[in-house]
């Protein structure tokens, strides 16, 4: 499956969308920090997001974007934690089933989460079994729409609303240090940088 490569439009559109559904969360500096490193630096605090971290922004925009009939069907995703949650807690307000296909060793915690958002979870042994085939045998036997935790375009988009709203705060970066797992936060908040402050160096 190919890619759809998003666009800044794209985040500024998922902006809209996420408005008074996201938190606008704070950007914080230390005093302490700066001194040591001679340099001012801003932490955007998206451990205050919707259920502790950035992958809600990714989680809404991908479902709100859904037709009526993906809506109506439900969604999948693989998760071990994060992304499973956002997905749960993104579905219910817009009336859609999630299924979340979680390993057995996951931690309790999310997945009691995800689950008190109202999803249902697939478990599957991590050692024997691959999540991407658990989930897509659901998809083509439910019809279920997957989501995947970074790799899909309205994911990115929602994910980059994120360096959009640190740069809208506080102004063009010298340099924008962003966490990299999948890399959905980091490509989102690329295109945000080259549209808003083009001279920042973004680092992952």
């Amino acid at each position: 499956m190919t890619l759809a490569l998003p666009k800044f439009q794209d985040i500024q559109e998922a902006a809209d969308r996420l408005r008074n559904v996201v938190h606008r969360t704070p950007v914080l500096t230390s005093q302490t920090l700066n001194g040591r490193l001679d340099a001012e630096v801003f932490f955007k605090c998206e451990n205050l997001q919707r259920v502790g971290a950035f992958k809600f922004r990714g989680a809404y925009n991908a479902i709100a974007r859904l037709s009526k009939a993906e809506r109506a069907a439900g969604v999948v995703a693989y998760s071990s934690g994060n992304h499973g949650q956002a997905i749960a807690r993104a579905a219910r307000p817009l009336g859609v089933t999630a299924t979340i296909v979680m390993p057995l060793n996951a931690p309790k915690a999310k997945r009691n989460a995800a689950a008190s958002y109202g999803a249902r979870i697939i478990s599957y042994d991590r050692e024997t079994e691959d999540r991407e085939q658990v989930a897509q045998a659901l998809v083509e036997k439910e019809g279920l729409t997957l989501i995947p935790p970074f790799d899909h375009a309205d994911v990115i988009a929602g994910q980059g609303t994120v360096a959009m709203e640190l740069l809208e705060d506080v102004g063009g970066l010298d340099a924008l240090f962003v966490p990299l797992g999948g890399g959905g936060l980091l490509a989102g908040s690329l295109l945000s940088a080259h549209a808003l402050a083009p001279e920042c160096l973004v680092y992952g």
